[in-house]
């Protein structure tokens, strides 16, 4: 069977069967290989491939790797676990938000100790200003889903509330090109920060409010599977939620 996944990656991006055998050195019989006969190719050329099509190796080969090797690789994402929100240390969130280059993505209920800091507004407004592509999913404050959250946490109305207050401390924001805000009605099980290949993941813990709860900090490598569930979570939450205006 042909690989449909390679060469709708190729016509997405314009590119021709030469077009990535240069790219990645190889022949263009052996790039036509790949797509028509589903020829899996050596790993140093999956992740030229991977790289060049910005587009993870397992997704374009699934069969590629063996389950041990694709558990190790996604052992390898995790560059490191805090046992809470609020052991994060502050400049670790500052560098994950500097370090992106193309999208940063932020999908909470609140996420009001970055609201609430003035720096970190700046810094997703220059972020925009220079072309990175920033979306925030907020938790719709009428949802039932808010309401539960904040009952669980013992603070009721008070969550939405905060989400009020996050809206109105992130109103110039809104009002940016490349900067879109959409509302959800999503149970969230985790908190999803992502900056490019980084994330942090805030776990959810029942009763507890967010900060106490551990981070995972996560780097996306090639043939891992952890990182791309969470962007996975994230997309189909974006798809169903409501812009905010």
């Amino acid at each position: 069977m042909p690989n449909e996944r390679l060469r709708a990656a190729l016509l997405e991006r314009g590119l021709t069967p030469a077009d990535l055998a240069e790219d990645v050195g190889v022949d263009t019989k052996s790039v036509e290989r790949w797509i028509s006969l589903e020829r899996t190719p050596y790993r140093r050329h999956r992740y030229a491939v991977a790289a060049r099509l910005a587009m993870d190796e397992t997704y374009l080969w699934p069969k590629a790797l063996s389950r041990e090797q694709s558990a190790a690789a996604s052992e390898g994402e995790i560059l490191a676990v805090h046992p809470h929100r609020w052991t994060v240390p502050r400049d670790t969130w500052k560098r994950l938000f500097e370090s992106a280059q193309h999208e940063i993505n932020i999908l909470v209920y609140s996420g009001f100790f970055l609201a609430e800091d003035g720096s970190m507004r700046e810094l997703f407004a220059e972020k925009a200003r220079s072309g990175v592509r920033i979306r925030f999913l907020l938790g719709n404050p009428d949802s039932s889903a808010v309401a539960e959250r904040g009952a669980d946490e013992g603070i009721d109305d008070a969550m939405a509330a905060k989400i009020r207050n996050v809206i109105v401390l992130y109103e110039s924001l809104s009002a940016m090109e490349g900067i879109e805000f959409r509302l959800h009605d999503t149970v969230l099980y985790n908190s999803i920060y992502r900056a490019d290949e980084q994330m942090l993941v805030n776990t959810h813990v029942y009763g507890n409010p967010a900060a106490s709860a551990p981070v995972l900090h996560l780097r996306k490598i090639s043939g891992g599977s952890m990182v791309n569930t969470y962007l996975e979570s994230f997309e189909r939450v974006w798809n169903q939620a409501q812009p905010l205006r």
